[in-house]
């Protein structure tokens, strides 16, 4: 028995095989080869004991069942291998038609490009995955452009000059902040106060304080950095307020480094009344010179809704005096309100300290705001405006009349 198993091994090792391997047979043969061998030991085993029966007909029925799903298997994968290689070469053809497909394509995205069920289907997947690979081309080209700019920013910066250059910038931003910091310590001991008054809490949402807060950061830095700082104080600034919360967000470790005054007693407490000057522009009196000599407050405010007559009613019921900046006396007004933000009142009276200058100070305007700087009063350029209109639409009702008599007349020889 094992002489026979052993020749039919070789039999089907030698000749079958091989010719089975090359026809995608293979797998058909093995089934058959333990057919084979189990038929020749249930010979051997009839042979030897004639007493045990075995059911032949069930045997050969699970056998040839084995062998159906077996040879069902192989052809199913034939039939799924010469699809996808059909659906390649079309892939193919349309690339060499010019049309858009990508240049790789996986089994399944294969597969779910043939269960497009019409061709115009199938053109629109096949356009998203062009464009889908078009885009990771793209993004990798900008990474690797990323990456050498990197790269070339590195080897410039090892180089001497530019070490050089960066320790020099260093030095001198250095040396800059201890200037401004030593201008900023001696105005608080000889400059003139410039007060804002952080009173303002309840009539405000959060997000107008921290947009509040965010022009005082602007304006203190302004301040820090001119020639000639003002000594600047934040009244009415109470712990654990919103205004108090914002700054320290803005400041974090610097808040408690700041070279300003911070305290949450009004301005009355500290300055005299007859020196305190409230900046307003609801205010009836137009200020027309800066005094150094005042002590001016500027109301820390910023309202979307533009509320009237707040800080001028603070300012009388405290018994202050007020003043508005005269910007109708030298600016040719366009529209909207005459309020301006916080660092824009710093920087104006920046420049009014230093050169008194109005038409200096008054470029911080918005220029969306005014026409531009007027040399005649304001009054009579609205006059000439005006007569100017009026001469213009007298014009031009006449022009019509004219054209109207002219229209009129041809269609009467006409007639």
């Amino acid at each position: 028995m094992q002489s026979a198993n052993m020749l039919l091994t070789k039999i089907l090792r030698s000749s079958v095989l091989p010719f089975a391997a090359q026809h995608g047979m293979k797998k058909v043969l093995f089934p058959l080869r333990r057919t084979l061998s189990l038929s020749l030991c249930l010979k051997q085993d009839n042979s030897s004991g004639p007493s045990e029966k075995l059911d032949l007909d069930e045997w050969k029925k699970v056998m040839k069942s084995g062998l159906q799903e077996e040879v069902s298997e192989t052809v199913s994968e034939h039939k799924e291998l010469s699809t996808l290689a059909a659906a390649r070469e079309i892939l193919e053809m349309w690339r060499l038609a010019g049309r858009s497909v990508p240049e790789n394509i996986s089994e399944e995205q294969l597969k779910t490009f043939m269960e497009c069920p019409s061709k115009s289907a199938k053109k629109k997947y096949l356009k998203y995955l062009h464009l889908k690979e078009l885009y990771k081309k793209n993004d990798k080209r900008k990474m690797d452009e990323k990456r050498e700019r990197k790269q070339e920013a590195q080897k410039q910066a090892s180089e001497t000059e530019e070490t050089k250059r960066s320790s020099l910038i260093c030095l001198w931003a250095n040396a800059m902040d201890k200037a401004y910091s030593w201008r900023a310590a001696q105005a608080m001991i000889f400059g003139q106060p410039l007060v804002f008054d952080m009173s303002y809490e309840k009539d405000m949402s959060v997000r107008e304080v921290a947009n509040t807060v965010r022009q005082i950061v602007l304006s203190e830095g302004c301040n820090r950095r001119s020639v000639d700082p003002f000594h600047v104080h934040f009244c009415n600034l109470k712990d654990d307020s919103l205004y108090h919360k914002e700054f320290i967000k803005h400041y974090r470790g610097a808040w408690g480094k700041l070279l300003i005054t911070v305290t949450d007693q009004c301005y009355t407490d500290i300055f005299p009344k007859d020196k305190l000057v409230y900046l307003t522009a609801d205010s009836p009196k137009v200020m027309k010179t800066f005094d150094h000599n005042k002590i001016y407050i500027v109301g820390s405010m910023v309202d979307k809704s533009i509320k009237t007559g707040v800080s001028l009613a603070r300012a009388k019921r405290l018994g202050l005096e007020t003043a508005a900046l005269p910007l109708e006396k030298y600016l040719l007004w366009n529209s909207g309100a005459k309020n301006l933000t916080l660092d824009q009142m710093m920087h104006i009276l920046l420049t009014l300290k230093d050169t008194g200058d109005w038409k200096k100070a008054l470029e911080f305007v918005p220029k969306r705001k005014y026409c531009g700087f007027v040399s005649k009063p304001v009054h009579d350029l609205k006059k000439t405006l005006n007569l100017i209109n009026t001469l213009k639409l007298e014009k031009r009702q006449e022009e019509v009349r004219r054209q109207f008599a002219k229209n009129y007349s041809k269609k009467l020889t006409q007639k």
